[in-house]
């Protein structure tokens, strides 16, 4: 399949978290041009159910490549993917990346042999993290939490807004508190928008806990799914387009143009 040089990468979350994956992506291919979506009308996945989101996310990703013919599309959410990844997959005619939660690394850092897995609530149920901890983790005790105020607390933080401390802390403790949960030692953060916060979790803490997120991973899958492919000399304004426009997407401006998002669309 011949691509063009302009031809985007497609970037999908429901929020501001896939940033933290469009970040390590864009290192690794800085003039690549950038499409990333945010599901802001059907925000936040965490709290739906496995129907909704697996209805509502290839209908939206079909529609995004039918805008903006992207070369390549990644799901930069961890429920999306855990939920949906097959069905868009089927849906799509171009290479589709997932999220999945890192915790084949967690188990090689982890010394303790404790390590944690916080997402969201549909995250942290879904099979596909018992198959992940059965395949990587048989010598670990795997602890879930689901936070869907976290989710918040990187939306929040990314309009520029005052954070409230207690929500890293009470995310954690969530963990902490669990059997075996005073010798963790590596916290996985399976929901994109938590690597945005990763410094709010960190200074949280009770004592030094390392965490492990899935963007340098899904930056080099990138980078090998498109070698060889050709790119502009130079990187094109970034768009952002959201399924919703409204006052908290105009507070999204100053931290969308930090990532090159200079161009915001409704779909």
């Amino acid at each position: 399949m011949t691509v063009a040089p302009d031809a985007p990468i497609l970037f999908f979350d429901s929020g501001v978290g896939g940033l933290s994956i469009l970040a390590p992506a864009r290192a690794a291919l800085p003039t690549a041009p950038i499409v990333y979506a945010a599901d802001s009308a059907g925000f936040p996945y965490g709290t739906k159910s496995e129907a909704e989101i697996a209805a509502r996310v290839p209908a939206l990703l079909g529609r995004l490549v039918e805008r903006y013919r992207p070369r390549l599309a990644v799901i930069a959410c961890n429920t999306a993917s855990t939920i949906a990844l097959q069905h868009v997959r089927a849906a799509l005619d171009i290479p589709v990346v997932g999220t999945v939660p890192a915790i084949k690394p967690a188990a090689l850092l982890s010394r303790s042999r404790v390590f944690g897995v916080l997402g969201t609530d549909a995250t942290v149920r879904q099979p596909y993290v018992d198959r992940l901890a059965a395949e990587h983790g048989t010598d670990c005790t795997v602890l879930r939490h689901g936070s869907a105020a976290l989710v918040q607390l990187a939306e929040a933080k990314l309009r520029g807004e005052t954070l409230d401390p207690t929500v890293a802390s009470d995310a954690l403790a969530g963990l902490i508190r669990q059997p075996g949960g005073d010798r963790m030692d590596m916290v996985v953060l399976a929901c994109t928008h938590f690597p945005l916060v990763e410094a709010e979790l960190a200074a949280a803490s009770p004592r030094p806990i390392g965490f492990v997120h899935g963007g340098d991973g899904i930056a080099r899958r990138i980078a090998f799914l498109t070698d060889g492919q050709p790119w502009p000399d130079e990187a094109p304004p970034g768009v952002a387009v959201f399924t919703r426009l409204d006052d908290s997407i105009a507070a999204l401006r100053p931290a969308l143009a930090a990532y090159g998002l200079f161009d915001i669309e409704a779909l």
